[in-house]
């Protein structure tokens, strides 16, 4: 049987790869059995579990038992979201992703926000170093936030993020992940103005899944959505409770990103 770290790479070749990210060891089973053929968790949810806000907030350690209790109930290949590495030292940097490989990675996402691209390469070449010294053949896909920030404006957004790809694979990065990307002229540009395999997130807008595996996308994520909406069933039925006693599931409804990552930004209380 194939090595998973193999396996990973190969799941971005043919298909469409679809990703129902998750934030603990029964999520991943569940997808898992459900049909996933490899598991991803979602840095917001992974966050939110543990009592931290998404944002680099999370302690190393904290990640680090998710992983290591994920891979350990499943058979299927692990990528991890490690945001933007959790810090701008490459030294760090290098730590995280030395400790998420050891834990049963054999994929990262590590994305570059609102920082110059120039960071991201740099980072990149980091996690190919530790991948290499650990003989591990890992895919690192490489988030732009182009379109998830708005980091220019709307015209020049393909052009921007096919430089960031062209920056990004240079430095070992093994997909693209242009996050925010819906319209369906704009997927067909990035599918072909790069080789890399390029992931999409599950946003309001999106085409079918099987229109974008006929555009050339490789991988679809759920990103914190299915999170979301989990929180949000959750403050639903514990109203119903409250004021019935009885758990009423009807007209539940998502939390946005935001109303989940306000409710863990530190307080302001000494």
């Amino acid at each position: 049987m194939d090595r998973l770290d193999n396996q990973l790479h190969q799941l971005h070749q043919d298909g469409l790869l679809i990703l129902t990210n998750v934030a603990d060891a029964a999520g991943a089973r569940i997808v898992e059995q459900l049909g996933c053929k490899a598991v991803a968790t979602s840095s917001a949810s992974v966050a939110w579990l543990h009592g931290y806000p998404d944002g680099n907030a999370l302690p190393l350690e904290r990640l680090v038992s998710t992983v290591e209790s994920i891979a350990r109930v499943i058979s299927v290949p692990l990528t991890v979201d490690i945001e933007a590495g959790y810090s701008d030292d490459l030294t760090r940097v290098a730590e995280v992703v030395e400790a998420v490989i050891a834990a049963g990675a054999v994929g990262i996402n590590i994305e570059d926000g609102s920082s110059a691209p120039e960071l991201l390469v740099r980072k990149i070449a980091t996690a190919r170093e530790v991948a290499n010294r650990r003989q591990v053949n890992l895919f690192i896909n490489a988030r732009t936030d182009v379109y998830l920030r708005g980091l220019v404006p709307a015209e020049d957004r393909v052009a921007e993020t096919l430089k960031r790809a062209a920056l990004y694979q240079a430095a070992g990065a093994n997909g693209l992940f242009a996050a925010g990307v819906t319209a369906e002229y704009e997927i067909a540009a990035l599918c072909q103005g790069t080789t890399l395999p390029l992931n999409v997130l599950g946003f309001p807008g999106l085409p079918s899944p099987e229109a974008l595996k006929a555009l050339g996308v490789r991988r679809l994520s759920a990103g914190s959505g299915i999170a979301e909406f989990m929180y949000g069933a959750m403050a639903a039925l514990t109203k119903s409770f409250l004021q019935t006693g009885k758990l009423d599931s009807h007209d539940l409804k998502a939390f946005t990103y935001g109303e989940v990552n306000a409710l863990l930004q530190p307080s302001e209380k000494a």
